[in-house]
């Protein structure tokens, strides 16, 4: 029987580029996403990243704002292809701890506001809006049900109150360091062929 669950395991290695693929084609969009965001409006974004008022206080904003635009959009494309997985992988988990740190970390942890979540509810997360979220959410369907269309408001999906947390950012770290560790994957990156090429004996 354990000879049978090695064999097992050993052709289950054979599709271990298949999970790495899914990570990578899950996070490419997202990271593309935010850095074409940042590039379409990046006057704002370098505003928003210096200034102290509304803003995060960043040092260097035009800096920080040009590094975390291409760790996004050029990383992105990479991660896309497999190419360059554990370099790239590097600016952007730096990117998402610096938006945990100075973007969502005063929200808690979750992205969604959910009063009914154990994370809401008597934790060292516990969030005021949060728990706030149940009456305001009642008190804007009822108003959008006697004034609005709200059969047609809802029809793409409920009403959700964002909460903003660190939830995402944190998943797409864990999903990253993942990537870091194991690279782009065995027979579907751009790395696994490169690494053939130049160091035949390395799998």
């Amino acid at each position: 029987m354990t000879h049978l669950y090695q064999q097992f395991v050993a052709r289950l290695q054979l599709a271990d580029g298949i999970p790495l693929l899914l990570l990578r084609l899950y996070l490419a969009p997202v990271m593309i996403q935010a850095g074409w965001n940042k590039a379409s409006s990046f006057d704002s974004i370098v505003d928003w990243f210096g200034n102290d008022d509304y803003g995060l206080g960043l040092p260097m904003p035009l800096v920080m704002a040009f590094l975390a635009t291409a760790a996004e959009l050029v990383g992105g494309i990479l991660l896309l292809f497999g190419a360059l997985t554990r370099l790239v992988s590097i600016p952007l988990m730096i990117t998402m701890v610096v938006a945990m740190v100075s973007v969502h970390a005063e929200n808690g942890w979750l992205a969604i506001a959910d009063a009914s979540s154990w994370l809401a509810d008597g934790t060292i997360l516990l969030n005021e809006s949060i728990m706030a979220a149940p009456e305001k959410l009642s008190a804007a369907k009822s108003l959008l049900q006697e004034h609005g269309h709200y059969d047609w408001l809802t029809s793409s999906g409920n009403f959700v109150v964002l909460n903003n947390g660190i939830e995402f950012a944190a998943t797409y770290f864990v999903m990253l360091l993942v990537l870091f560790i194991y690279g782009g994957g065995r027979f579907f990156s751009v790395d696994y062929y490169l690494s053939k090429m130049f160091s035949p004996k390395i799998d």
